[in-house]
């Protein structure tokens, strides 16, 4: 026998011994009473306060009995109440876990991206309500987590904060019901994304606090320990970006530089859709410091890493903001260079955020080289594909349909990119999350 087999079970329990006892004292005492009765009643003609004894001391011996075996009893019938519960419903759970987790992988690659997108617009609302309709309870929070995986993946690229809240929510509740103190965690730290992209940083810190203090050794540690690194630099960049120009600004970027150098060094393993989210953030960090040339060497990186990956968002993100650091460094023409072939990119995986960023790119340029026509033809285009307003598009819509000289719209390029990372992420770090049986 292995030293990792469980070993038999050679003596039993005290309880269950003592309630043994008391069952074959009960049957002993009827057996007797009534036997003695008898042999009194045939030999004295008497015995029946004999048998009144005999009853009593067995009812007491059984009622013992009863009460020691009462508890294992009520436990087995309620397991195999919820394993006959889970027999009903995890079927369905599992296999939709694994079709999502399967279309999750392809959303945003160059394997299937435009497939995957429909995929989740015709089902994400049918995934949603197959988590609302689940009870929170034991055997279901792996497949109910991978569920909430891919889901968030989706919400993050459609820019829905408040479903991607209560994804968080609903997860917290199964975490709770079934002891899962690493889904705990992860709801906190999704939760702190979700608040990170409302725009409330200080609900966002405080949940990133949460999950700090859960689950610091489970097996999850070390992915969920890069999430959180990487949420951090995402604060102190939003921080940033709310603040004027001077020290405040440039510590808080200075702060997210530190965080991602922190997330490099603790992510689990070889990654590359870690790194390209590191590189592509590194660099928009090298953008709020006015160095376009060492933005473009993160976002090469970036590149080729995203290429090795299949990952064609990754490699649209990152032409994305080499347009912003050639405009930056004097050159238009560039610029929209890289954000055509950006935005051609997100158009063949459906990715309308991103074609919309590139769009009000190429649309504000044309507004600063007085080209109303073509301004508002980019602008208004990228206001249908906007799932959410966007306070500067506003702005360069009413300066290219202005009929006098065209108003000084501050050009902010540069603090205005999005960051997409958590989809790259999740991606590779799914086995991390799910692979928890």
């Amino acid at each position: 026998m292995t030293e990792e087999e469980p070993k038999p079970e050679t003596k039993p329990r005290p309880t269950r011994r003592r309630g043994d006892f008391f069952g074959i004292s009960a049957l002993a005492s009827a057996l007797l009473s009534g036997l003695a009765g008898e042999r009194l009643s045939e030999s004295l003609n008497s015995g029946g306060w004999v048998r009144v004894v005999g009853l009593c001391l067995t009812f007491v011996f059984l009622l013992i009995w009863a009460m020691y075996y009462a508890p294992a009893v009520v436990a087995a019938y309620r397991r195999r109440r919820q394993t006959a519960a889970v027999v009903v419903a995890a079927p369905a759970l599992r296999a939709a876990a694994e079709e999502a987790e399967q279309w999750m992988i392809a959303l945003g690659s160059d394997a299937g991206g435009m497939a995957a997108a429909e995929w989740y617009s015709l089902n994400e609302s049918g995934l949603r309500e197959l988590l609302q309709s689940e009870k929170p309870r034991e055997g279901i929070a792996d497949d109910f987590a991978r569920i909430c995986d891919a889901l968030e993946v989706w919400y993050l690229r459609r820019s829905a904060p408040l479903a991607l809240l209560e994804l968080s929510e609903l997860l917290q509740a199964v975490a709770d019901a079934s002891g899962r103190r690493d889904l705990v965690e992860l709801a906190a730290a999704r939760a702190a994304t979700a608040y990170r992209l409302m725009g409330d940083l200080e609900s966002a810190t405080n949940r990133l606090g949460v999950s700090d203090n859960v689950a610091t050794h489970s097996r999850t540690a070390a992915a969920l320990t890069t999430r959180r690194h990487v949420e951090r630099a995402l604060l102190h960049l939003a921080r940033a970006e709310q603040s004027p120009s001077g020290n405040d600004r440039d510590e808080a970027v200075l702060n997210a530089r530190d965080r991602l150098d922190d997330a490099r060094l603790h992510r689990p393993g070889p990654d590359l859709a870690a790194e390209v989210a590191i590189f592509i953030n590194r660099a928009i960090v090298q953008l709020y410091q006015q160095e376009p040339e060492e933005a473009l060497d993160q976002l090469r990186s970036a590149v080729a890493r995203a290429r090795a990956a299949g990952d064609v968002s990754g490699q649209a993100h990152a032409f994305e903001l080499m347009g912003v650091a050639a405009w930056m460094q004097g050159s238009p023409h560039e610029a929209k260079r890289w954000w055509r072939h950006a935005e051609h990119l997100y158009s063949e995986i459906d990715e309308n955020e991103g074609r919309a960023r590139c769009l009000q790119h190429l649309g504000s340029a044309e507004v600063v080289a007085n080209r109303r026509e073509a301004a508002r033809a980019l602008l208004e285009q990228s206001a249908r594909l906007r799932t959410s307003e966007s306070e500067l598009l506003t702005k360069y819509l009413a300066a290219a349909q202005d009929d006098g000289e065209p108003p000084v719209v501050a050009d902010d390029h540069r603090t205005r990119v999005a960051v997409s990372w958590i989809r790259r992420l999740l991606g590779d770090w799914k086995a991390h999350f799910t692979g928890r049986r």
